[in-house]
């Protein structure tokens, strides 16, 4: 290979000159550019927790306590839940702990519950029921099929402002239809238990 004449040498070292100041041009706009910005904020956002919260009137004590009860017997008592809550949400009653008894007393109690307006703890003068299609059931069959929130009835719909109150009635009855008298005197001496619980669950869906 032929090397360059001195013409050729020359110009290409004078053009290099300027293809170099041209890149150097280019990186330095491009920097000038990054140097501009511009931002808005929205600034303070923050989350906070809503509260939920049930009270009763029953100032600690059982709602029934029945001694010496014989076929036949039954009695009533109200409640008066009060939701402290501040956002929207469902109350439900179910029942929990059952203690059973050897003669399968549980089988005969038969309770139900209905809401109403009116009325206090241990004195139902002047509840007025809410009508209700739900009939009674023995304590049994409420431990087995309403014992948690998902499958608790008396639903009660809060609307997220405290103090709201709703009164229930608890009706029992001791139960022996289709007994023999043989049976029915076994259950005598037995003893049954079983808690009431009342929940309040918030909606599912928040509001953003």
């Amino acid at each position: 290979m032929n090397a360059p004449s001195p013409r050729i040498r020359k110009v290409a070292a004078l053009s290099a000159g300027p293809i170099a100041v041209l890149l150097a041009g280019g990186m330095v706009w491009q920097g000038s550019q990054a140097a501009f910005t511009a931002t808005t904020r929205n600034a303070g956002n923050a989350w906070s927790t809503g509260t939920v919260m049930l009270t009763d009137d029953d100032q600690g004590r059982a709602a029934f306590t029945a001694e010496g009860i014989v076929p036949g017997d039954s009695g009533q008592k109200c409640i008066v839940v009060t939701s402290g809550s501040n956002v929207p949400g469902e109350v439900r009653a179910y029942t929990q702990n059952l203690s059973e008894s050897a003669a399968g007393l549980e089988d005969h109690i038969i309770f139900d519950v209905e809401q109403g307006t009116g009325g206090s703890f241990n004195d139902c003068t002047g509840f007025v029921p809410v009508p209700d299609e739900q009939p009674g059931a023995p304590l049994s069959t409420l431990a087995e099929v309403n014992n948690n929130y998902t499958n608790g009835g008396s639903p009660w719909i809060t609307q997220g402002t405290p103090g709201e109150q709703q009164v229930y009635r608890g009706t029992w009855r001791f139960d022996t239809t289709g007994l023999t008298q043989q049976q029915i005197d076994a259950l005598q001496g037995s003893r049954v238990s079983i808690d009431l619980v009342w929940e309040l669950q918030t909606e599912d869906t928040p509001t953003p």
